[in-house]
C-alpha cells in the first residue's frame, strides 16, 4: 500500500495510491481514517485505512504534498552508511553507525520548496532510504527487527555543509528550516523486498546523475539498524531511521557542487517513487522572524 499525505486548498488529507491515481480523504470527512501518525503502530488499522481511502474522491486538483510524518518522537539519521562515501568524505569506515538526530521542524514534502539559508551557500543533496518504526521494541533482535519496520520512504537529507563542520557534531547542519525534503509517499514494507534489499538509489540535479547505488551497499543494513538502535534506546512507532547515503555528495567533487536555487533535485528509489523538490534562497522577511 502506498499512502500519500497532501493538503487540498489548505485542508490537510490522506490518499492511496495505485496504479499511479490517487483516492482520499479530507480530514474533516466523517470517514477519514486518521493521520500515518496514528495508523502505523496497528497494521489492521492501516488495512482497514486503505478501503476507506479506496472509496474516497478521486484526487484531481492541485494538491500539495506533506511529509508523510510530523509527529515521530526520534528521526534517527545515519552517517557514513556507505564506505564510498565514507572515502569520499575523508573519513575511516567507522565499526559502528554514526547517528545524528533531525528535528521535525526542517522536514518538508515532495515539490516543496528546499530553502537555501542566507547564512551560506553550502546547501548540499543526500538521496537516502527512511525506514519507519511500526512496532516499538528495545533490544531487539536482528532476525526479528524487520518485523519492527512498517514501512519506507525516500528522504534527501539537505545540508549546510558549512554548519555541519562548524562544530564535532553535525546537528547543527543538518536541521536548517526546510531542508529535509520526505516523500512523496510511505509505502508499506509488505509492497518491498525485505529491508529494501535489491533496490536501487539515485539522486539527479538538474537531470544530471549524482549518485547511483544498491540499497546493498549499506555497510549496516536495515535490519542492523534497527537492531543496533533498540539496543540503548527503545524504539517507538513512527521513529525514522534514515539509513544514510552514497558517494557522489556535493562537498566532495571538484569542483565542489552545491545546490542553488532553481535547481531541481530527484532522489529516486526503485518501487518507492520519485521525490523531487526545487531550490529557493531564503527571504530576508524569513531571516528576520527566524
Amino acid at each position: 500500500m502506498r499512502f500519500v499525505r497532501f493538503a487540498e486548498k489548505g485542508e490537510e488529507g490522506l490518499a492511496i495510491e495505485e496504479h499511479g491515481v490517487l483516492h482520499g480523504l479530507l480530514a474533516t470527512d466523517r470517514n477519514f481514517p486518521g493521520t500515518l501518525d496514528s495508523l502505523v503502530s496497528d497494521s489492521e488499522a492501516i488495512a482497514d485505512a486503505a478501503v476507506k481511502l479506496r472509496a474516497g474522491k478521486r484526487i484531481t486538483a492541485a494538491i500539495d504534498y506533506l511529509a508523510p510524518f510530523t509527529a515521530s518522537k526520534k528521526i534517527i539519521c545515519v552517517g557514513l552508511n556507505y564506505r564510498d562515501h565514507s572515502a569520499e568524505s575523508g573519513y575511516a569506515q567507522p565499526p559502528y553507525p554514526t547517528v545524528f538526530g533531525r528535528f521535525t521542524s526542517s522536514l518538508i514534502g515532495h515539490k516543496t520548496a528546499m530553502v537555501r539559508p542566507q547564512l551560506s551557500n553550502t546547501l548540499d543533496y543526500e538521496g537516502e532510504l527512511v525506514a519507519v518504526i511500526g512496532k516499538g521494541g528495545s533490544k531487539i533482535a536482528e532476525q526479528d527487527a524487520l518485523d519492527h519496520v512498517a514501512g519506507y520512504s525516500i528522504f534527501n537529507d539537505g545540508s549546510i555543509r558549512e554548519f555541519q563542520h562548524i562544530t564535532p557534531q553535525w546537528t547543527i547542519g543538518k536541521n536548517f528550516d526546510s531542508t529535509g525534503a520526505f516523500g512523496p509517499a510511505f509505502v508499506t514494507a509488505d509492497e518491498l523486498p525485505a529491508g529494501c534489499l535489491g533496490l536501487t538509489l539515485e539522486t539527479r540535479l538538474n537531470g544530471q546523475v549524482v549518485q547511483h547505488a544498491k540499497i546493498d551497499d549499506m555497510v549496516f543494513s536495515v535490519a542492523e539498524l534497527v537492531a543496533l538502535m533498540s539496543r540503548t534506546m527503545t524504539l517507538e512507532p513512527g521513529d525514522m531511521i534514515v539509513t544514510g547515503t552514497p558517494s557522489g555528495v556535493g562537498a566532495a567533487r571538484k569542483p565542489q557542487l552545491f545546490m542553488k536555487p532553481g535547481d531541481i533535485c530527484e532522489v529516486e528509489i526503485e518501487k518507492l517513487g520519485v521525490l523531487v523538490n526545487t531550490v529557493v534562497d531564503e527571504t530576508a522577511d524569513a531571516q528576520a522572524a527566524a
